[in-house]
């Protein structure tokens, strides 16, 4: 909030007040009499006092001995002077307060420290002003208090991951208690939650041990499907033995076709599958002429 002092004195009413003076200056040298001096420096100070600046984005509140007579503002308006006094001007701008909640236990008894911003705002300056004495500190101690009841009833987990639903359960809770007040809040956002460093380093080999377990299992999959693969190729060959041969020759055939490469191989196989001739002649085609 933008305030401004009773008495602060508008930069038109400076004006009016130079301006009285020098006119009753030229007076006071015409007549040869200190009464114009006297008279312009009357009206001058009673103008200086008498009108009142308020910004556009501002409302000031009359009293008149003591009495709410209305809003002003905003532009330029008159008052008179020791009978009618005014409020601290209220800013109707949208503003931010910073709140956070220090070593604050969560449902599951953890120590937390969480950091919020308030966005709200004054609608109805009138009630801003007549109901409550300082409607900024209200709204920041409001503020923390409805935080730390939250954390209350939330969990570690929840706070972490639900922060924009925790965000809109505050919203909803300032609202209605700065409602009667004439000012909304329009939003609440959790910047950060703070976990001690202890529980951090659990958490994360909590985390690590999780990824391990999953991964293991997965792992475990994949090798069942390999091996359900398998049952199922040996089906295939035991149905059919010259597939299972072409199959040994190709795989003979991958082995040898590289320049240098020994591959060794029992005679009963080579007899069982009739593959000296082949072995012989993918020799020959790989030997330099």
């Amino acid at each position: 909030m933008t305030k401004i002092e009773i008495g602060q004195i508008s930069g038109i009413g400076r004006s009016l007040f130079v301006i009285c003076l020098l006119a009753g200056a030229v007076v006071t040298a015409t007549i040869h009499h200190p009464a114009g001096i006297i008279a312009g420096a009357v009206v001058g100070i009673y103008f200086l006092f008498a009108i009142k600046v308020v910004q556009q984005w501002e409302k000031v509140a009359v009293l008149r001995l003591g009495r709410y007579v209305g809003l002003r503002g905003p532009g330029i308006f008159h008052i008179f002077p020791i009978v009618e006094t005014l409020s601290a001007y209220v800013d109707q701008r949208v503003r931010v307060a910073s709140v956070s909640a220090e070593s604050t236990l969560t449902r599951d008894t953890v120590p937390v420290n969480v950091d919020a911003i308030v966005f709200w705002l004054v609608w109805n300056a009138e009630k801003s002003i007549l109901e409550v004495e300082n409607f900024i500190d209200a709204i920041n101690m409001s503020a923390q208090t409805a935080l730390r009841e939250s954390i209350g009833r939330h969990e570690l987990a929840q706070m972490i991951t639900e922060r924009e639903s925790m965000g809109r359960e505050l919203q909803s809770i300032l609202d209605e208690k700065t409602n009667p007040w004439g000012i909304t809040v329009q939003s609440v956002e959790i910047r950060d939650v703070k976990i001690p460093s202890g529980l951090e380093d659990a958490m994360s080999r909590q985390a690590q041990a999780q990824r391990e377990r999953q991964a293991r299992i997965i792992l475990g999959q994949a090798e069942q499907e390999i091996s359900n693969s398998f049952v199922q190729a040996a089906a295939a060959y035991a149905e059919n033995p010259v597939a299972l041969h072409l199959r040994a020759m190709n795989m003979l055939y991958e082995a040898v076709k590289e320049k240098g490469a020994m591959v060794i191989v029992p005679s009963t196989a080579v007899e069982t599958m009739g593959l000296g001739g082949t072995l012989a002649t993918a020799s020959l085609g790989g030997a330099k002429p």
